[in-house]
């Protein structure tokens, strides 16, 4: 509808179609209309007083009014619409039956690479790869919904001091502990490292020469056990991705590439590139990018000369246009710094398609949970603690069915994906276990339940009535309005990379939705077929929008 009302506007004015659409508003209360059109920026252009201009404006309309519109008039400067209700609910349950309702082709043609959630082997995968995944996850199903061809991307650390220092660790410490496929276990070894380590420059020569014979794969035993934890770390991943619902269609390590990096670091220093003092480093000061130490000085080879290579093998062999690249913002600087670099290679046009969006921390409220490793809160410990949280809600509520356990987990993930999607990717956010898996309020279980409601209304409801739209409600009108939306937050998200729009969005239509649920009875009333018709096309607008998010929905809580 807003689309139909930009185009009738744009035949008057000298603004495009898209561009009237953006200024197009929903007034604060439903006497004022149900869109408003400004007339300030059209004052400039006419060289009259947006008052004048609105009225003139109506003067024209009012004679070429389509038959979804049924009044416009000004106020002030803006220029209201009126829309047909009647007509707006027929299009709305239309359009909603129509498959993929949402999606649109503003990326048709378009392709782009999404890099996300990059776990390190032999660590932690912790709270923050959480939000990175989510994140990553839900982008590239906006994108897809948005016409674009996406290859999803996991490009992973498994080589470096990090390693090292676990292979010493558990060669020195643990030889006699099984190897097992389990996050907990592996993150404990590497924790123990850090420990044992401390300050010691004895020990930490140790761990030096171990880095250089996994580097250069010159001690067998020492490169078989970097294999076998390795292949124990990354299998551990698969139950993780699995829960959260996430899939690669590309997985890189930064193994495959050091060979490669050292003869790139060497062709940049002969060109004068980059620079050597005690390493070899990109001397980047003069753009306030600082030094970017590319080889230490042993010669091993730092994550930063293979990002340079994983660059240039996107370049090659992944033609894309866009490179979206999710990382927390910590890592915002080397990103810009691997930018600068590329372009300095003579690269500024490859370099130009990177876009890096940094997500923000996630911190726990004071004594709500605690973690083995210190600062990171593992995977496996959050969603073991946000399930119980989950499965007492759920007795509660007086659920005893035997798949309780697996029903709790999904409404752990749903409530971990929503609070890290609904807010800002670059604001730190607080994570509070027993808030976040409330079933009211601004909560993944909240939308889960309402989604739940609606599909109980359809399923209780067994006998067919004619559709008949009669006078329509408050809480109707307002909830048809917000389906009909749903296709510009859409967009809205895409154009700026924001899962928060749709998230917020999600939140909102689910409140609608229960305003309508309680004061507009479906089963028995004259409405019954109409109402039942709205109820479903809530449901699949909802199911639409949690699915961009990547969230599960569940017939029944």
């Amino acid at each position: 509808m807003k689309s139909e009302i930009a185009k009738l506007i744009a035949k008057e004015v000298g603004l495009g179609i898209s561009e009237i659409e953006n200024l197009i508003e929903i007034p604060p209360k439903d006497e004022m209309g149900d869109f408003a059109f400004p007339c300030f920026g059209l004052a400039k252009i006419e060289k009259k007083s947006p008052l004048m201009i609105a009225e003139n404006l109506v003067k024209k309309l009012r004679k070429k009014l389509p038959k979804e519109i049924s009044n416009i008039d000004s106020n002030g400067a803006y220029v209201n619409f009126f829309v047909d209700k009647k007509m707006l609910a027929e299009s709305v349950l239309s359009r909603v039956k129509k498959r993929n309702f949402g999606n649109n082709n503003l990326g048709k043609g378009k392709t782009r690479l999404v890099e996300y959630s990059q776990p390190n082997t032999h660590k932690a995968f912790h709270v923050g790869h959480i939000r990175g995944t989510c994140l990553g996850e839900s982008l590239a199903r906006i994108f897809r919904a948005s016409g674009e061809k996406v290859t999803q991307m996991n490009y992973s650390g498994d080589t470096g001091m990090h390693i090292a220092k676990w292979i010493w660790c558990y060669k020195k410490y643990h030889s006699k502990e099984k190897l097992k496929n389990d996050e907990s276990w592996i993150a404990g070894i590497y924790v123990d490292a850090i420990k044992k380590l401390g300050d010691s420059d004895k020990l930490q020569k140790e761990v030096d020469v171990i880095n250089q014979k996994i580097e250069d794969k010159s001690d067998k035993e020492i490169n078989d056990l970097w294999k076998k934890t390795r292949a124990a770390s990354i299998k551990s991943w698969d139950k993780i991705y699995s829960e959260l619902g996430a899939h690669f269609d590309i997985s890189l390590f930064e193994s495959e590439f050091e060979g490669v990096a050292r003869a790139e670091v060497s062709k940049l220093l002969k060109k004068g590139v980059a620079k050597k003092d005690d390493a070899i480093f990109m001397d980047l000061k003069e753009y306030n990018l600082g030094v970017w130490v590319l080889l230490r000085r042993d010669g091993t080879v730092l994550y930063s000369a293979k990002d340079i290579v994983l660059a240039l093998k996107k370049f090659k062999e992944f033609e894309n246009d866009k490179y979206l690249i999710t990382i927390g913002n910590e890592q915002k600087m080397h990103f810009e710094q691997l930018v600068k670099t590329l372009e300095l290679m003579g690269l500024k046009k490859e370099a130009s398609r990177y876009e890096v969006l940094p997500f923000g921390m996630i911190r726990f409220p004071e004594g709500k949970m605690s973690s083995r490793t210190g600062k990171n809160v593992l995977y496996s410990d959050f969603s073991k603690e946000v399930s119980a949280i989950a499965r007492k809600g759920l007795e509660k509520r007086g659920y005893e069915g035997k798949d309780i356990n697996e029903r709790a987990l999904k409404i752990a993930v749903a409530s971990m994906k929503y609070s890290m999607l609904k807010q800002d990717p670059k604001r730190t956010m607080i994570f509070d276990p027993r808030t976040e898996v409330s079933f009211e309020g601004d909560t993944g279980p909240y939308l889960l339940y309402s989604y739940a409601r609606a599909s109980s209304i359809i399923r209780k409801v067994k006998s067919k009535k004619a559709v008949k739209i009669i006078d329509l409600k408050s809480s109707e009108i307002k909830l048809l309005k917000k389906i009909d939306s749903f296709p510009e937050i859409v967009e809205n998200g895409y154009e700026n990379l924001a899962p928060n729009l749709i998230a917020n969005y999600c939140f909102e239509l689910a409140q609608n939705f229960n305003e309508f649920y309680h004061s507009c009875p479906v089963m028995g009333s004259i409405e019954q077929g109409f109402r039942l018709k709205l109820v479903d096309a809530f449901r699949i607008t909802l199911k639409n929008g949690l699915d961009l998010l990547g969230i599960e929905t569940l017939e029944e809580m």
